[in-house]
């Protein structure tokens, strides 16, 4: 006699749930380097880089007091070497919400090595360039500046260079929010 056990049905959703995204949360990344792969801006440093990290989706929301988080993976010569956590506070003067993704490119196997020591943390001077449609934003502990341009990025945007062995792109996915605040993103690595 075979004996059949049920699962709850709350059981089983679940167990579907986790193994439908784990393919989904592969296909993130590998959608989201495919986009960055697309930008003008962003391809010379996929083909010079020591290594990159990726952050399909971060979400940003705050109203005074704000917060980051995000989680990534880390790659050195095209392969997957971890996994990353970002997490941002801040206070100041800021309301809304927003998605964005975002890649780390790092120079040299130093400016590696620091981002994967364990934690490690953007100062406020970091800055980061946004690739949609011409879009470009900074932010920093002095406050936060963005342009925008109907076409495609220009030479002097794609003009990117390294800030201590480490440059970051970002592309908006959705929402509004406006910030002048404080406060760096804040990473974990954890190797494979």
């Amino acid at each position: 006699m075979i004996k059949i056990y049920r699962f709850p049905i709350i059981t089983l959703t679940v167990i579907l749930a986790v193994a439908m995204s784990i393919p989904a949360m592969a296909d993130s990344y590998t959608d989201t380097i495919a986009i960055y792969k697309k930008s003008p801006a962003v391809q010379p440093f996929f083909k010079n880089a020591y290594g990159y990290a990726v952050f399909p989706t971060i979400g940003k929301g705050g109203f005074v007091v704000g917060g980051s988080y995000g989680k990534g993976q880390v790659y050195q010569g095209g392969k997957v070497t971890g996994e990353a956590s970002l997490i941002k506070g801040s206070i100041g003067f800021q309301a809304g919400g927003q998605a964005f993704s975002q890649m780390i490119f790092f120079e040299d196997k130093r400016a590696y090595d620091e981002f994967t020591s364990g934690n490690f943390e953007f100062d406020g001077t970091a800055s980061a360039v946004a690739i949609t449609a011409g879009v470009q934003g900074k932010a920093g502990s002095e406050g936060a500046t963005a342009s925008a341009s109907a076409g495609p990025a220009t030479a002097a945007q794609a003009e990117t260079n390294y800030y201590k062995g480490m440059v970051v792109f970002t592309q908006a996915k959705g929402g509004l929010m406006y910030e002048a605040s404080i406060g760096g993103q804040k990473f974990s690595f954890t190797a494979k």
